[in-house]
């Protein structure tokens, strides 16, 4: 079996326009493939930056159904060429628009898609960022299922998005459940501290949990850059600054089970003892 397997990371600056958004996708997962890469990992808003004066309206009309869209279908299609495995994220339309509580909000969503081409997770992002005087709801739907872990060639990735990253349930749902790679799609809004808590959380999901985190940011216009790669002991595998691009990790599947039984957090939890707190979660 190997151990070993390449992935890479896009740390791009998303335009307004989706169709120029595609092109670059498209050459990225060109590039990825001739490097030997298994995997490509796109950040969040891949399809579209959505400025401040854009309407919740305008956004809808961007939008893509995922079976139906064509930014997907093309994105599947690539994907098989290429025979890669993608992680892409877009604004996805909701269905049952004759219902008043949907108008004009999209699902901010990853989809990941196999080396054939086909769909084989969508992950609606569940914590919408209503913080730092952002609102996210305006514009969008939380998601309400935290999906299962796709097995891959680099691992068993489970799927976060960003602002889900602060909410340590969420990974260690997604590691019980079977996940060794943590893969986050991200926008992350520059501010005051705010590179310092992506950099420390990103490497509290990887410790506490014994993954790979891998988390590809958006650089440029309101957003942060610093797309990064923690293996499971924490350790800084990459970190791309503010340079837009795409950048090769090794990911080494047997450090997972040497980090996990060196330090085996999660066989010494307390289920027992949390079960009596189980308040706290509600």
């Amino acid at each position: 079996m190997q151990k070993v397997s390449l992935v890479a990371l896009v740390q791009m600056k998303s335009s307004e326009s989706k169709d120029e958004n595609l092109r670059l996708s498209l050459n990225f997962i060109k590039e990825a493939a001739k490097k030997k890469a298994s995997l490509i990992c796109f950040p969040e808003f891949q399809m579209a930056f959505s400025p401040s004066y854009q309407s919740a309206k305008q956004l809808t009309k961007l939008a893509e159904s995922i079976n139906y869209g064509n930014f997907v279908f093309t994105l599947c299609s690539a994907a098989k060429r290429n025979k890669i495995n993608v992680i892409a994220t877009i604004y996805e339309r909701i269905a049952n628009n004759s219902n008043t509580k949907y108008n004009n909000r999209v699902f901010d969503t990853a989809v990941m898609i196999n080396n054939k081409g086909i769909i084989c997770s969508v992950y609606r992002k569940v914590h919408l960022y209503d913080a730092f005087g952002f609102k996210e709801s305006v514009k969008m739907m939380a998601g309400n299922i935290i999906e299962k872990p796709v097995k891959t060639s680099a691992g068993n990735v489970g799927l976060m998005i960003c602002y889900d990253i602060r909410f340590p349930e969420m990974s260690r749902i997604l590691t019980m459940d079977g996940a060794n790679v943590l893969a986050v799609p991200s926008a992350w809004v520059h501010g005051i501290m705010k590179e310092e808590h992506w950099q420390t959380m990103l490497k509290a999901r990887a410790i506490e949990n014994g993954s790979y985190v891998i988390a590809p940011d958006q650089v440029g216009n309101i957003f942060s850059g610093r797309s990064m790669v923690v293996d499971p002991f924490g350790i800084n595998l990459l970190d791309m600054g503010n340079r837009e691009g795409m950048e090769v990790v090794e990911i080494d599947k047997s450090r997972i089970q040497k980090v996990r039984n060196s330090l085996p957090l999660l066989n010494n939890r307390r289920t027992d003892v949390y079960r009596d707190n189980i308040h706290a979660f509600s």
